[in-house]
């Protein structure tokens, strides 16, 4: 603890005793005890040690500090320390409902007319328990209310350096704190800050930043050893959250990672497990959780392999049957054929089959995906040809791809190559630099085989795509006539299991980068740094974190469980996608060659794929080049309007361009998000200078968008489109054959089966389905695009009418979504799958909906 912050709360406080001339204010203070996010067995011993701590004298006290300084001390007020009352009387009764509400207490203050308003508060627990402090609300003279939004876990003094404080919903910008305020608000930060060492506790409240070298397991085997990603040349990336565990014994670089069912420290309050429902009923994500454990169990024993496509169709009605081991302590609800050691996971069936179960098999299914599936983010116009690779020439062989005009141009609608061009007709989908230096070491693996694949596409006359090559490549040392192959689709109506094969391998390429790229790193990895920089730098009381507060909810949580069991060395995208063990370098390849900041902004992203050219005259500045894009069109709308909001925001907190320029809170975050938690991205090109109100309002926006629309746009499709393994195979396990050889005759003898050996198997394609399941699903405390979780959350009456404007600009955005996707002609937004794309339609309901924007990156 820091000399200046024990001074502060150690100096005796400038108290009013019962005088004349005195006011009274009253506090109501609504919290969650302990039972109401345990289990019920810890809520029982907590209601026991509560009626302990109280007949023993150890209580909750609180007190007021004033937004004045004593003109004799030069310290700010504060009101005597007042006891919470009659603290068990609310957890006397039996019923389980009556213990799980919040409760409300009233704790009531005496103080002279000069103590004015106050605008903190210090909360003190001497019981044993934590509790979450939800809401205070303190009555004024003058018939006001000053509202105190907590939203914290509140654990026993001795955890803490210093008596936990909490500030009103008033905002401030530095130079403007009250005198009483100035000195707790710096020290508040120092709190935050740390000093980078040490474990981290439990009760920690501490944001700090480190390298990702938690991600191996050599202490479990040697095969799971992996390189650290951060503060590298080779491997950069992002920053996670400190937790300063010990170093493991077998890797000295990597942290040890505990067992199975060790947390990784975040701090308390970014859990999300912080309360139960209170409906009492379990969250739609803990439901669909429940299937994981078993259906990885089955990955790590005996997997299983389709028969037939339609058996894939039909486990959505009979189930999947997995054999787990007979010592196995799962708990589920649901069938057993052998209760020992065979139990039946169920699943919804996804909407990409619901209403035609073999349109997904169509070309233009597979291409209109690519501009409305689960990873819109990645299709670019063509602007060369042939198309050149960025890859070292001597390492990875002839840069130019061997698709030529004789293959595309019998596709073009009678148009040669070039006037294709010049109208802006030809698109691909390249993923030959991201995969090309991964493919030796992935295909040294024999259960699963890579190619790195380019797909070149064609606008048609209908404005819908439809795929004209595929071309799939291995290192140059590879067989004569394998590093690079070219494929075109058949004719109308034909199949051709090769053109089927390449598809497949294409979707593989695409299901890797969109986890791996599109998802993890442009939304969860990206908006770490941001979030940690945001509690380090800004005040609760700055108006900058006020804005943000609502898109950090539930991230630091969800990426923590994300590196203990789903990115994680032996986790489910290594066992079941196939860059395997290179997953994360590949991630950590594409921040290095392409991620820049300023290209996060959705009209960036669009100019710089060429899938809009500016335009002076368009909405957002810039012109589709493609009209019906549904990710983009819903998107622009969305974009602009969480702009206008920020814009006029930060209109009525800085008053001119030399106010953000002076914010020292402000500057020291955004210097912060470059050069610590993403250093070693800080001299990359597309850094904003925070210098104006225009380059702080864009800034904003990128980063809302990055955490609420850009991941809702690659997270809440994935069951509806690739909980059905075979419209988007997440892992190929056999190469394309070569005619003539003895893998082409197979596949010639019995092509479903040969297509059924490269995709996932039926263990493989049962996590997918259970993952997927639950990162598409909202939660029942979900907040959507436009929702605060209070209606207190400002006191200003002028932010509360500019929000209102964001607000109903999000319901007339809605039913413009409502309207494109009941237009016949825009063709992509359903396809033959008739799916609607609502991705970024911003509402939803809880659980499997295939739609909605949540505020944050939650899931």
């Amino acid at each position: 603890m820091d000399r200046g912050l024990r001074q502060l709360l150690q100096s005796p406080p400038v108290l009013y005793e019962v005088e004349s001339s005195l006011v009274d204010l009253k506090a109501t203070i609504v919290l969650c005890k302990k039972e109401f996010f345990e289990s019920s067995v810890a809520a029982e011993d907590g209601k026991v040690w509560d009626l302990e701590d109280e007949l023993s004298g150890k209580r909750v006290y609180l007190q007021l500090v004033s937004n004045d300084v004593d003109s004799s001390t030069g310290k700010a007020m504060r009101t005597s320390e007042m006891m919470i009352e009659n603290w068990t009387e609310s957890s006397t009764s039996s019923s389980h409902i009556a213990s799980t509400y919040p409760t409300k207490f009233v704790v009531n203050f005496r103080v002279k007319k000069e103590f004015g308003e106050p605008g903190a508060l210090f909360v003190k627990n001497f019981h044993r328990n934590e509790f979450l402090l939800k809401e205070i609300t303190v009555e004024v003279p003058n018939r006001s209310s000053l509202h105190f939004i907590c939203d914290s876990c509140v654990y026993n003094v001795d955890h803490y350096a210093a008596d936990r404080a909490f500030f009103t919903n008033k905002v401030y910008l530095p130079r403007e704190t009250p005198a009483g305020l100035q000195e707790l608000r710096e020290h508040l930060l120092q709190q935050l800050r740390g000093n980078g060492t040490g474990e981290r506790k439990e009760a920690d409240r501490i944001y700090d930043y480190h390298v990702y070298n938690d991600l191996g397991d050599s202490y479990r085997h040697d095969s799971l050893k992996r390189p650290v990603l951060g503060d590298s040349d080779e491997f950069p990336y992002p920053r996670r959250m400190r937790t300063g565990r010990q170093r493991s014994k077998t890797d000295p670089e990597a942290e040890d990672r505990g067992d199975l069912w060790t947390n990784f420290y975040i701090p308390r309050d970014e859990r999300y497990t912080m309360v139960k429902s209170e409906k009492l009923q379990e969250d739609a994500i803990q439901t669909a959780s429940r299937k994981l454990l078993p259906a990885i169990q089955a990955l790590y024993s005996r997997q299983t392999e389709f028969e037939s496509v339609r058996e894939i169709a039909d486990l959505f009605k009979k189930g999947v049957s997995l054999t787990v081991p007979s010592d196995s302590d799962i708990d589920l609800d649901s069938d057993r054929t052998t209760p020992e050691c065979e139990i039946i996971l169920t699943y919804p069936t996804p909407k990409v089959i619901a209403v035609d179960e073999t349109a997904w098999t169509m070309d233009e299914e597979f291409a209109r995906e690519m501009l409305a599936g689960l990873n819109p983010v990645v299709i670019e116009r063509l602007r060369e040809f042939p198309i050149k690779s960025k890859l070292d020439e001597d390492t990875y062989g002839d840069p130019v791809s061997a698709i030529t005009a004789e293959h595309i141009e019998p596709f073009l609608e009678d148009m040669d190559v070039r006037t294709a061009l010049e109208g802006h007709k030809l698109f691909v989908l390249d993923y030959h630099d991201a995969f090309l230096p991964f493919v030796s070491k992935i295909n040294e693996n024999p259960a699963c085989k890579a190619y790195a694949t380019r797909t070149f596409l064609f606008l048609t006359h209908e404005g819908i795509l439809r795929p004209v090559a595929i071309e799939v490549s291995l290192p140059q040392e590879s067989e004569p006539g394998t590093v690079k192959r070219i494929f075109t689709p058949p004719p109308m109506g034909m199949k051709d299991w090769m053109w089927e094969l390449a598809k497949v391998h294409v979707l593989a390429n695409d299901a890797g980068y969109h986890q791996l790229s599109s998802h993890w790193l442009r939304s969860h990895a990206t908006m770490e740094p941001v979030i940690i920089a945001t509690h380090r730098q800004l005040s609760t009381l700055h108006p900058i974190y006020q804005a943000l507060v609502p898109h950090m909810k539930n991230t630091l949580d969800i990426n923590a469980a994300a590196r203990k069991a789903l990115i994680n060395a032996g986790g489910i995208i290594e066992m079941t996608f196939t860059p395997h063990a290179y997953a994360m370098q590949i991630s950590s390849a594409v921040y290095k060659q392409s991620w820049r900041f300023d290209e996060q902004a959705l009209p960036t992203d669009l100019i710089k794929r060429g899938m809009a050219i500016p335009d002076k005259n368009g909405d957002n500045g810039l012109k589709l080049v493609i009209e019906d894009y549904p990710f983009a069109t819903d998107g622009l709308e969305l974009w602009g309007a969480i702009n206008e909001w920020l814009r006029e925001y930060v209109d009525l907190i800085y008053s001119d361009d030399g106010e953000v320029e002076e914010d020292r809170e402000l500057q020291s975050w955004w210097y912060e998000i470059r050069y610590v938690g993403h250093g070693d991205k800080k001299d990359a090109e597309g850094w904003p200078t925070l210098n104006s109100k225009a380059s702080l309002v864009h800034t904003l926006t990128t980063i809302v968008w990055i955490a609420s629309c850009h991941h809702a746009a690659v997270n809440f499709g994935q069951y509806e489109y690739a909980g059905f393994m075979p419209n988007h195979p997440t892992m190929t396990r056999r190469l394309i054959p070569m005619e003539g050889s003895p893998e082409f005759l197979e596949l010639e003898q019995d092509p479903e089966a040969f297509y059924l050996s490269t995709i996932s198997n039926e263990t493989q394609a049962t996590v997918i389905m259970t993952t997927t399941e639950v990162l598409s699903t909202h939660s029942s405390h979900e907040e959507f695009l436009g929702q605060r979780s209070t209606p207190n959350w400002t006191s200003d009456e002028k932010i509360s009418a500019v929000y209102g404007r964001f607000q109903e600009r999000i319901g007339e955005i809605e039913e413009l979504i409502k309207a494109r996707n009941q237009e016949k002609r825009l063709k992509n937004r359903y396809g033959r799958v008739q799916l609607p794309y609502e991705l970024l339609y911003p509402s939803s309901d809880h659980g499997l909906t295939g739609k909605g924007v949540p505020n944050s990156t939650s899931i």
